[in-house]
């Protein structure tokens, strides 16, 4: 008899933990309907850990997004060749590039709408070890680049203005922002480009810098959305929202300045508050106006050479 007790309980034990288990499954799968049915309504934009992002942190920090439109999604990349991919294949309606890229894709077949030149700028940080203070010391030289991007384009502009012989001067295409800045640490490579905070981080190293592209009148930096979704009236009025946010991060970090956000930069760019504490200043970011004509101009007369 009690073994007929026994197992009637465990049988009830065990149909219960099946319902659970059922019921489990069952709200899971709803829930990451609800989170899919959420990602697709929402404005997305892959972003990059630099300091040209800085508006869109701060407008997600202070929540100045739209949540009833569907609101803006920030998705994150260490690789800029990722945000290229991200875009092309449809994951994200907006990515932060260069003209460069950004032409690139676009001769792909994919039809763009620059929302924003952002304050975007390069330097030219070369390994202390490898002794090099003047760019034509770049001869038989390793330097970290991105192909067809700003990055390729500054490095034919230091070849032809310094009179280097192209093949003289070993481009090494590294992506990864992070894997570039570990092989600067690591005496790995001898010069590489880099976007800032991370430039401030190298100095910091007591890595020199020989190249400034702000004293170059070259603004590169942009914003950008797929044409073709940004037609679509919900759209539209994510992007009129998502304007309306970036501009008032931009009033508001000129407004308090960039220090004021140390935490937030640490975290999205994960870098040091020191390097924070030693970012030039001061930095100021401009509203959501279209990239300057001549800068599309020169992006597009370099890109019809190769």
């Amino acid at each position: 008899m009690k073994k007929i007790f026994y197992a009637i309980i465990t049988l009830m034990i065990l149909s219960a933990c099946g319902q659970s288990y059922e019921e489990t499954k069952r709200q899971n799968q709803q829930l990451r309907r609800e989170a899919m049915r959420k990602d697709s309504a929402a404005l997305k934009i892959a972003v990059m850990p630099t300091l040209d992002c800085l508006p869109m942190f701060v407008a997600e920090y202070e929540h100045l997004y739209d949540t009833l439109n569907g609101g803006v999604r920030l998705k994150p990349f260490v690789a800029q060749i990722d945000c290229d991919t991200a875009i092309e294949r449809r994951r994200v309606e907006g990515c932060v590039s260069d003209l460069i890229r950004a032409a690139c894709i676009e001769k792909r077949g994919m039809k763009l709408r620059y929302a924003a030149a952002t304050n975007a700028y390069w330097q030219l940080v070369t390994n202390h070890n490898s002794r090099i203070r003047q760019l034509k010391q770049l001869d038989d030289k390793m330097l970290a680049m991105t192909r067809f991007s700003v990055t390729d384009f500054l490095c034919d502009l230091i070849v032809d203005s310094v009179k280097l012989r192209d093949e003289h001067v070993f481009r090494v295409q590294i992506n990864d922002l992070n894997v570039r800045m570990d092989m600067l640490r690591n005496n790995e490579m001898d010069a590489l480009f880099l976007p800032e905070p991370q430039a401030t981080e190298a100095r910091l190293a007591k890595n020199p810098v020989i190249l400034d592209t702000r004293r170059l009148d070259l603004q590169m930096g942009v914003i950008v959305f797929r044409e073709q979704e940004m037609r679509h009236p919900e759209r539209q009025k994510q992007l009129d929202l998502f304007v309306k946010a970036y501009n008032a991060a931009c009033d508001s970090i000129n407004k308090k300045g960039v220090r004021y956000y140390r935490d937030l930069i640490i975290k999205k760019c994960g870098v040091s508050g020191m390097v924070v504490d030693s970012l030039s200043q001061p930095i100021k970011y401009q509203h959501a106006i279209g990239p300057r004509q001549k800068d599309m101009d020169r992006a597009q007369k370099w890109l019809q050479k190769k």
